[in-house]
């Protein structure tokens, strides 16, 4: 054959391999439709990749940079400051707040003009989900109470976005770091019973079900008050005193404040000065894929002879 011609089938085998990967590329990313269950237990159809997204918590936004579909977003709320790249699109004008984090306005949403909205559950954002959806928009409610259901949420929003391969690979990545803590945990006969306060006036802790409750339990200690019949509990001084915490951990109180309370000067985790701030940027408070960096954390504060 000559050798004009060898060229003229190379260059036609390039142009149809070519159209068949951009029709491949178009179909699996852009053009397919996909189901996900969100967290109210809704059924939401997507019927292409979404090109402008809003997130109605801080939570959700990092979820969705963390997957690859920070580009897809155009609008969070004013908490939202998680990646960089979320305030950094602010100050430029490329990504827009639209205010509050609890029962947010539906007007700067819709302004947007979004073809998908993460809203957060657990009264945060309900209202405004429910209207939106009434309004013809299509919205996914996410509301993570533990570690579990930030993986799960990571699949959603993959899956939502058209990032379902990076949200995979995260999840496994996300994972196979839970199970070296579980795996040196599991040699632990001795764990430490902790206290976690959230507010000091009223006095409150974590009980079960919560993200907080459920990062103590995962990094080896025994909340004291997984016996709480709520995941948020109002509880008394009294009952701290009794139950004798050995670590202390807190978000807001100044942990000089434990030892000037009465009767707190016999617990244990007063006298031994364990007594621990947890304010490393939201990662405790804040359900998200950042959980692990919390988590590896907090492994070190309850067990520092096997988490060096």
């Amino acid at each position: 054959m000559k050798k004009q011609n060898w060229l003229i089938i190379a260059v036609i085998l390039a142009i149809v391999i070519g159209s068949a990967s951009l029709i491949l590329l178009n179909g699996s990313n852009k053009d397919k439709s996909v189901t996900v269950v969100d967290d109210d237990g809704t059924e939401v159809t997507i019927d292409s990749m979404p090109q402008r997204i809003v997130s109605l918590s801080p939570s959700s936004t990092e979820l969705l940079f963390a997957v690859g579909a920070g580009d897809q977003v155009v609008g969070v709320t004013d908490f939202c400051d998680y990646p960089q790249e979320v305030v950094t699109g602010k100050s430029t004008g490329s990504i827009t707040s639209i205010g509050n984090y609890w029962q947010p306005a539906i007007e700067p949403i819709a302004a947007l003009d979004p073809d998908l909205v993460i809203a957060s559950g657990g009264g945060a954002s309900d209202e405004a989900a429910d209207r939106l959806r009434h309004m013809g928009y299509t919205v996914i409610v996410l509301n993570p109470q533990t570690v579990n259901d930030v993986l799960a949420n990571l699949e959603v929003v993959g899956k939502a976005t058209g990032h379902a391969n990076e949200a995979s690979t995260l999840i496994n990545s996300l994972q196979a770091r839970i199970d070296t803590i579980a795996s040196k945990i599991a040699t632990v006969s001795d764990k430490p019973q902790v206290y976690v306060e959230i507010s000091a006036d009223p006095l409150m802790s974590v009980g079960p079900g919560s993200y907080m409750g459920d990062l103590v339990t995962l990094s080896g200690g025994v909340n004291i008050f997984d016996d709480a019949a709520i995941p948020w509990p109002m509880i008394s001084s009294e009952s701290v005193i009794a139950k004798n915490p050995n670590i202390i951990l807190s978000t807001y109180t100044d942990l000089n404040a434990f030892g000037i309370r009465p009767g707190w000067k016999s617990i244990d985790a007063v006298t031994n000065s364990k007594l621990y701030k947890l304010d490393s940027d939201n990662i405790y408070v804040r359900p998200g894929p950042r959980f692990i960096a919390a988590l590896e954390e907090l492994s070190k504060v309850l067990h520092p002879d096997i988490f060096a």
